[in-house]
């Protein structure tokens, strides 16, 4: 009876897992038009039906969309309605759990100096440019020289985060975290050979491996060189050629056709002496991976203003059925920043400063651990996940600041910085990659000199009014200023911009200073300080920088409360973490299909 039993449950449980599998399996034709997808005698057209969906980036944690009232504060001493409260909706995301760390940095640093090696006076401003700012520790009346010395390099500090980096140098980290997590995953499918690992190639300039240049057109890396792909994915819309008999394949071999290739002793040395199989000589098989696949991951960036708060509060662990139990005033729970349990009561939850010459506590019993900042993840995570929303430093986000975050004008995943931008495309109809002749700098107010693009990176310029044209949602390519101090928001509204543009009648709601600039006898570029007055800081290039540091009161610790700085300038209180779209569902769980009504 029991070995009868024993065979029914093994009989279900197989019975089931070949239910499971055969749900799991994609569909193979189009159920609009009958037609079978990855069929070459159906044409070949390609469609990923067994798609299993977005994976999770590495170091980074799924913060599910939801709405929320983003701006309200428990205190707002100054009045100011800078953060007056506003609901609003956003979009399910994916966001690191902690810092970008000195280590990380590093590792940003070493790859920028070994493909643009500083030595190369071509390569030698790119590298500097993403250098931070370790002078930010120096202070008139403090001594914090050696700070300046070994905080970014020492491995003492390795998993601190990194500081000094201006809003600029983080974006353009962002972007090169893009380009190494997408080549890691081409690596791994084997589609990419490993770049580093080639004798004859040499990763320098623009010879590196870029995704947007990869999506426009896979030949314009390196030139062409198709010995850097292995193999592609199937190609369905080429048909598969037919077996050829012993008969047919003896005759190629005598003829001396190169389709019949035998591999020779020389060839089977060279392929042990590389380490690797010798490559076929029909080189590089199959197809390309496109977007459809999806396999690349997205854009990394800045998280927006909108959802750097929400993720902080996290009111998730406050969510009873459909309504918020309570108000939270940090990233945890709880109205202080001690905590309260039996176990560990007493122990500050973040790093922060206690006072006036006070941020540790007392010698031998520290209050938070930390005179500066502090190790990543030295303190329990938020209910997403997410570690150091409240202290330790102060963080970047995408936003251009404005004092009023217009909620009329947007309820949905608001973000002000907008600057919509095209590929640009030359008189051959190729997309442009940047190389050393055509690339861009930039000087900045402070002085520094960076590139406005990479070379072997795809030349991106704004779109045209051509490109707008009867368009609902957006009528240009700037929507920085939109609404606040552009043409159609002053007394001109019926002027066209482009024709003001040089005109003495254009708006300049926040006249930013700019530096005057010559050029000395010895070339090196003279600055001087702008003897205009000015009555605000608010500008077109001024960012917003949200969270409490090690720096700052409690007052900060507030996910709501937010700050600015001009997008070039850096400080030893605030790094940056990144972010990226979840694309499908909000969340991972299934929703459950209400019973079908006959």
């Amino acid at each position: 009876m029991k070995r009868f039993i024993g065979k029914k449950v093994l009989l279900t449980i197989l019975v089931a897992g070949f239910l499971v599998s055969c749900g799991k399996k994609g569909r193979t034709s189009s159920e609009l038009t009958g037609w079978n997808f990855n069929d070459p005698t159906y044409g070949g057209f390609t469609a990923n039906t067994n798609y299993a969906g977005q994976k999770v980036p590495p170091g980074m944690v799924l913060i599910e969309g939801g709405t929320f009232t983003m701006g309200s504060v428990q205190d707002d001493v100054l009045f100011d309605w800078n953060t007056t409260p506003k609901q609003q909706q956003i979009r399910s995301f994916y966001m690191d759990q902690a810092e970008v760390t000195n280590l990380e940095y590093l590792f940003y640093l070493q790859y920028l100096e070994k493909v643009f090696p500083p030595s190369d006076d071509t390569y030698r401003k790119i590298y500097q440019s993403a250098l931070p700012d370790t002078l930010v520790w120096r202070d008139a009346l403090g001594f914090n020289e050696l700070l300046s010395e070994s905080y970014l390099r020492h491995p003492s500090y390795s998993d601190y985060p990194v500081v000094g980096v201006s809003w600029l140098q983080a974006t353009e980290y962002c972007k090169w975290r893009t380009d190494r997590v997408n080549e890691k995953i081409l690596y791994d499918k084997g589609v990419l050979n490993k770049l580093f690992d080639q004798d004859s190639l040499k990763v320098e300039g623009k010879n590196r491996f870029d995704t947007s240049t990869y999506l426009a057109n896979p030949n314009l890396l390196f030139d062409g060189d198709q010995s850097i792909y292995n193999r592609g994915l199937p190609d369905y819309s080429k048909k598969p050629s037919k077996k050829k008999s012993k008969k047919e394949r003896r005759a190629e071999e005598a003829a001396g056709d190169d389709a019949a290739y035998v591999e020779t002793d020389t060839d089977k040395k060279s392929k042990k002496k590389r380490g690797r199989k010798a490559k076929s000589p029909q080189g590089f098989t199959g197809r390309h991976v496109k977007t459809s696949d999806g396999l690349l991951t997205q854009r990394f960036r800045l998280p927006t203003e909108a959802e750097w708060e929400y993720a902080a509060k996290a009111l998730i662990e406050n969510r009873e059925y459909n309504s918020i139990r309570g108000r939270k005033k940090y990233s945890w729970n709880g109205r202080y920043t001690r905590d309260q349990s039996k176990r560990r009561a007493g122990n500050q939850l973040a790093n922060f400063k206690q006072g006036k010459g006070d941020y540790s506590g007392l010698a031998g019993w520290s209050n938070d651990g930390a005179d500066i900042t502090i190790k990543v993840k030295s303190y329990d995570p938020n209910a997403f996940g997410l570690y150091d929303m409240s202290g330790n430093v102060a963080e970047w986000v995408a936003d251009v600041y404005r004092p009023i975050v217009d909620n009329d004008a947007n309820d949905f995943n608001y973000f002000r910085g907008n600057v919509f931008k095209k590929p640009l495309i030359d008189e051959e109809g190729k997309v442009v990659v940047v190389d050393y002749n055509t690339i861009e700098f930039d000087t900045l107010d402070n002085g520094k000199i960076v590139p406005k693009d990479l070379p072997g990176s795809v030349k991106y310029v704004p779109i045209t009014k051509r490109d707008a044209f009867m368009r609902p949602n957006y009528e240009k390519a700037d929507n920085v200023s939109i609404g606040d101090g552009d043409l159609a928001s002053t007394k001109n509204f019926f002027k066209d911009e482009e024709e003001s543009e040089e005109g003495e009648d254009k708006p300049r709601m926040y006249n930013s200073p700019k530096t005057p600039r010559q050029i000395g006898e010895s070339g090196l570029i003279i600055q001087q300080y702008d003897t205009k007055k000015r009555t605000t800081l608010i500008s077109d290039e001024t960012r917003v920088y949200k969270g409490g540091s090690w720096k700052d009161r409690e007052y900060w610790l507030d996910p709501a409360q937010r700050r600015y700085l001009p997008q070039y300038m850096a400080t030893n209180y605030i790094g940056f973490r990144c972010a990226t779209d979840k694309l499908g569902a909000m969340s991972y769980k299934r929703r459950r299909k209400s019973p079908s009504k006959r």
